[in-house]
């Protein structure tokens, strides 16, 4: 390790120095007690559009509720499982877990119910607390197979006896929460996340609240996320980036989030909040980009089309000229700001993300054309790389150096490097100390000197940049024994905005082939505008105007791809792939198994 990685480590570290979450929630009470801390739209006040607690009441209230858990049986080191949307509830129950010396894990709310069993049974919760009825079916196989759950919590309808019952045990028993709490050590479990999986059981990685609070400050560091924000909160809690910037992130900054507890409101919330930092996963841009994209070429004036084009260009000039071995020229600035004061202000303004001073990408890497759209209008996506298993990010772009097409150089105090065939390892106090009751899965990951196997193929250029080619296991070696990245391709097909998810197969066939989906918002307005006629998207994805446009867009990405990368032949598939459905993770991601399996005879039929 090099003395300034040391050094960096040593100055992240003395400011987290045995602390613990607690510690952190109570020195954000005792500053900014009364700032706004979680918004949801449950129980909305009379006249008001939201409804909102202090930082100040968001604890008051975990203490009772933890209170609540302490009546109910749960012992320090119990877990506490969580199965709920984003709201305020959620945040408070996990938080309350903690201040009851448990150990709170939020569960995927699309996991099947034998799935559910599974985490279950692994965990062994004490208590559950699930959204409403339909939740709680989805724990039935769960609550009959494992004997360690001793109450389940409906949100909707046991919270405030839960609460109740809480605030009279406080007072009965007074210090007793408080001093579960102050018995909590930097290694103490923070939490469990029980990856989503693409393939068989997930594996329940442990994180602990130094593993926490390091990457919840190096990274805020890295990424210029300085001071309170107002943001959104609308990825699964179950999912790592969620957790850091949704609950541990606030936690330490004071920050306002608003909790969207249905994804597809994610773009009108961000017209009502208009955030001051916004992630999203490269998926929630592609379709910012789409809609937009579809927005402007319905413009019948081209005088107005060229006004923008010229405005966007504008713009990414300014944003290349901020990268890393960029130069800014007056005639540059002033350009972008005579583009942003003409069109591309109110653009930002129509998306919701005027206000946006930080915007960051990650769980797959950002495609570079979806990066530099959004640069068309002066915002500056800071792609960062992570894993569940390293707590979240370990390199980022920043306000302190970016370059587009890459996700950053390596956090502050981390050790980042490529193994010999360009896999990516990371060492530091991020990484997990192993998978929960997992000692085999962990010996894989993590080998004796400490490194972190991510699984994932990198690059690294000479100004310390890293960029993520793809997944070890995902890469095609086509029978002719060419090396192919799926993702490069799939993200030439995703430009169109008629296509909304494409799986690129040919590991050990001839040459490559695609599976194809239409997005189900952005094809059906397109077919309207063309005065085509369906019923359903299963209908539109057969009608032969539909074909030839898809086919276009297969041809406009082969011309950009080497000869082995080209896909020969592709299906377009009548159905949609969503969040809901077995072909993608929570976060969007593509199940490459699931849809190997699933399509089998499709794939077939393209190598027919």
């Amino acid at each position: 390790m090099s003395d300034d990685v040391l050094t960096e480590r040593a100055r992240v570290q003395s400011g987290i120095e045995g602390r613990t979450l607690v510690d952190i929630l109570a020195d954000t009470v005792r500053e900014h007690g009364d700032r706004p801390a979680y918004s949801d739209k449950h129980h909305v006040p009379e006249g008001e559009s939201w409804r909102t607690l202090t930082w100040a009441q968001t604890r008051e209230l975990a203490l009772d509720v933890a209170a609540g858990l302490v009546e109910l049986g749960v012992a320090p080191g119990d877990t506490v499982a969580i199965m709920a949307t984003n709201r305020i509830e959620h945040y408070v129950a996990d938080i309350a877990a903690v201040h009851a010396g448990a150990t709170p894990m939020s569960i995927y709310n699309t996991l099947a119910p034998e799935q559910v069993a599974y985490v279950a049974g692994h965990a062994r919760p004490a208590v559950v607390f699930v959204e409403d009825a339909a939740y709680r079916d989805r724990w039935a196989t769960a609550l009959d197979e494992v004997d360690s759950v001793r109450r389940v919590v409906r949100l909707d309808a046991d919270w405030d006896e839960l609460v109740a019952a809480g605030t009279a045990y406080r007072a009965a028993h007074p210090g007793e929460v408080e001093a579960r709490a102050a018995a909590l050590a930097p290694d103490s479990p923070a939490t469990i996340l029980y990856t989503s999986g693409t393939t068989g059981h997930p594996k329940g990685v442990v994180m602990t609240h130094h593993n926490v609070l390091y990457e919840t400050m190096s990274t805020q560091e890295a990424a210029g996320l300085t001071g309170a924000q107002t943001g959104v909160s609308y990825l699964p809690l179950a999912h790592i980036a969620e957790r850091v910037l949704g609950l541990y992130g606030p936690q330490a900054q004071g920050s306002h989030m608003h909790a969207i507890g249905d994804p597809t409101q994610l773009l009108a919330a961000l017209g009502e909040v208009h955030p001051t930092a916004f992630f999203g996963v490269p998926r929630v841009w592609e379709k910012i980009r789409t809609g937009l994209t579809a927005k402007l070429a319905a413009d019948p004036d081209p005088a107005n089309r060229a006004m923008v084009e010229e405005s966007m260009a504008a713009a990414l000039a300014w944003v290349e000229a901020q990268e890393v071995g960029g130069t800014m020229t007056p005639e540059i600035e002033a350009a972008y700001r005579a583009a942003d004061e003409r069109i591309l202000g109110f653009l930002k303004l129509l998306l919701g993300l005027d206000q946006v001073t930080w915007a960051g990408s990650a769980a797959a890497p950002m495609p570079v054309d979806v990066a530099r759209f959004m640069a068309g209008l002066g915002l500056k996506v800071y792609d960062v790389y992570g894993m569940t298993e390293t707590c979240g990010a370990v390199t980022a772009n920043g306000p302190g150096g970016f370059r587009l097409g890459t996700v950053g150089r390596a956090n502050p105090g981390m050790e980042v490097r490529l193994g010999e065939d360009g896999e990516i390892l990371v060492r530091g106090p991020v990484n997990t100390p192993g998978y929960y009751r997992q000692d085999d899965a962990t010996r894989a990951l993590i080998d004796d000197d400490g490194w972190l196997h991510t699984g994932d193929i990198g690059t690294l250029d000479d100004d310390g940049f890293f960029a993520v080619v793809d997944r070890k296991k995902e890469l095609i070696i086509t029978s002719a024994g060419k090396n192919v990245a799926p993702s490069n391709i799939e993200s030439y097909l995703k430009e169109s905005p008629l296509i909304g998810h494409a799986m690129a197969i040919g590991d050990n066939r001839p040459y490559v082939v695609a599976i194809l989906t239409l997005d189900g918002e952005i094809a059906p307005l397109m077919a309207q505008q063309l005065g085509i006629e369906f019923t359903d998207l299963a209908d539109l994805a057969a009608k032969p105007e539909i074909r030839a446009m898809v086919q276009q867009s297969v041809d406009a990405a082969n011309a950009r791809l080497s000869r082995p990368e080209q896909v020969k032949s592709f299906e377009l598939l009548p159905v949609e792939w969503t969040a809901e459905s077995e072909e993608l993770t929570p976060t969007l991601k593509l199940k490459r198994r699931v849809v190997n399996a699933k399509y089998s005879d499709v794939v077939d039929r393209l190598y027919g």
